[in-house]
């Protein structure tokens, strides 16, 4: 259970019951892949949406929470499932129809400004999510998912977990999204999940466990700070004009007057912005052509163009690097996960469900992070992401079946950086019927020193907030170091 008694001020639980899928699974047992399987010594994934409160009494909030969670469900046969081992070793999810545990929690001492005011993530957040530090295995003799439903003051937090062997952040955000869909009266869901077992993800390597199941691989006990940095449309651009060495001017003319950035933005937030498509277009156009007019090219023999992101993820291992202070020899690590769906080949469908992904390390020495500048840093970054091709991805599975291996997470040598989630998930899509998320907030699950999180701004537009977990030493550093805080916004 979730639930502190060790204050007055801590949640109380309303109900708890099981939830089961409307109709009954028509799918059989699913293999667990190359992917799934050393993600079964992971925590459950732990994400969540934070509301304004909804226009609707409690009760009938969490009965519609719950009736949309049994339609959803039928579409996500896997996640009212549990997992079995047959007797040659092999992991599947068994798609029984057992249900999922549904929360009802309240927590009317928590105010939204309570979770969104103070510098570092509240520990009260932590209560807002089931299966606390419970390790994918268990998915063996406990739910898959669990929905809990708190109650604040002035608002509602609705909290996922799900177990990490069973999806990556893809079907997770997809579940999650059609989750919301259902629930705001879709009489038919807008993407599908594929459960398809045919691809070479599927192998007949057997991952090896101890009979208690496996742990996870890092302390859970070292003393951490939390802390989500903002990052602007404008400050990102800014950025990554710099990485691809562009002097950056601007978007507007300068007199206060709205710019299609701010419009771009507004648009996002917009929930008829489907049927708003050619006023999209227009406004790409257009920031494209002056985005092109207002840079000026400082190197013309630039050859690699640096995204956004990598150009964010460079400036943080700089900085991360910087506050660590590190001898110039020792040898620093940057993990970004990627989606292999596209990668593969043939492609994988763009839902497929389960985990898809394979983490990429990329190494450099602290005195050449610190002392190269910040395209040199993104070049190291996007060498990796760029290379990592079908040969690679099969590369990365035929390694694994060498030698099956649940995924080490952590930071071994205290030089290690981990980015997981993706700015580009959809999770201000989650409008349940009474308006967006007004933030996204996670769990306690797998964070360690190191551990950073990456999600889309809430203004949209390509802005970008990072989840960033340090020791508290390291952390105190980062906040102080005028490169990385230049471009932090709302400070």
């Amino acid at each position: 259970m979730p639930f502190s008694t060790a204050s007055p001020q801590s949640l109380s639980l309303v109900s708890k019951c099981t939830v089961f899928p409307e109709h009954k699974s028509t799918i059989g047992d699913l293999k667990l892949s190359v992917s799934d399987l050393p993600m079964l010594s992971c925590h459950y994934i732990q994400k969540g949406v934070l509301f304004t409160r909804p226009p609707l009494p409690i009760d009938y909030l969490i009965t519609l929470l719950k009736r949309g969670l049994s339609q959803t469900l039928t579409h996500f046969p896997a996640l009212a499932g549990r997992l079995t081992t047959d007797t040659d070793g092999y992991v599947y999810i068994e798609c029984n129809d057992a249900g999922v545990d549904f929360i009802h929690a309240n927590a009317a001492h928590i105010f939204i400004r309570d979770i969104l005011s103070p510098s570092d993530v509240p520990e009260s957040v932590k209560e807002f999510f089931a299966f606390d530090r419970t390790v994918s295995y268990d998915g063996h003799f406990k739910p898959i998912l669990a929905v809990q439903v708190t109650e604040l003051a002035d608002g509602v937090f609705i909290g996922c977990a799900v177990n990490h062997a069973v999806t990556d952040g893809t079907s997770f955000w997809n579940f999650f999204n059609t989750f919301a869909e259902v629930c705001r009266g879709a009489r038919r869901i807008s993407r599908s999940p594929d459960f398809h077992r045919d691809s070479v993800l599927i192998s007949p390597a057997v991952l090896r466990l101890p009979d208690d199941g496996p742990k996870v691989t890092f302390s859970g006990d070292a003393p951490l700070r939390e802390r989500i940095f903002s990052f602007s449309r404008e400050a990102i651009q800014k950025l990554k004009a710099k990485a691809n060495n562009r002097k950056w001017i601007g978007y507007g003319n300068g007199n206060g007057t709205i710019d299609a950035v701010e419009l771009m933005g507004k648009q996002s937030n917009d929930p008829l912005k489907v049927a708003d498509g050619k006023v999209t277009a227009i406004l790409e156009n257009w920031l494209f052509r002056n985005a092109v007019s207002r840079t000026e090219t400082e190197s013309p023999n630039r050859t690699v163009e640096i995204s956004s992101f990598q150009s964010l993820c460079a400036l943080l291992w700089r900085a991360v690097t910087r506050a660590r202070k590190f001898p110039s020899s020792k040898m620093t690590t940057f993990r970004m996960a990627v989606n292999c769906r596209q990668r593969l080949e043939p492609k994988l469908d763009p839902y497929y469900f389960g985990n898809a992904i394979q983490s990429i390390p990329t190494y450099a020495s602290a005195g050449d992070v610190l002392s190269r500048d910040l395209r040199w840093c993104a070049e190291q970054l996007n060498k990796n992401v760029v290379a990592h091709n079908d040969a690679t991805v099969r590369r990365f599975i035929e390694d694994w079946e060498s030698d099956p291996r649940c995924f080490p997470l952590g930071n071994f040598d205290g030089a290690m950086i981990t980015m997981g989630s993706s700015p580009r998930f959809p999770m201000y899509d989650n409008d349940f019927g009474w308006g967006r998320p007004f933030a996204v907030r996670s769990g306690r699950a797998n964070k360690f020193d190191g551990k950073i999180s990456a999600f889309p701004g809430r203004e949209g537009g390509g802005s970008v907030d990072l989840e960033v977990v340090l020791a508290p030493e390291t952390m105190a550093g980062l906040e102080s170091d005028s490169e990385f805080m230049q471009y932090v916004s709302g400070l």
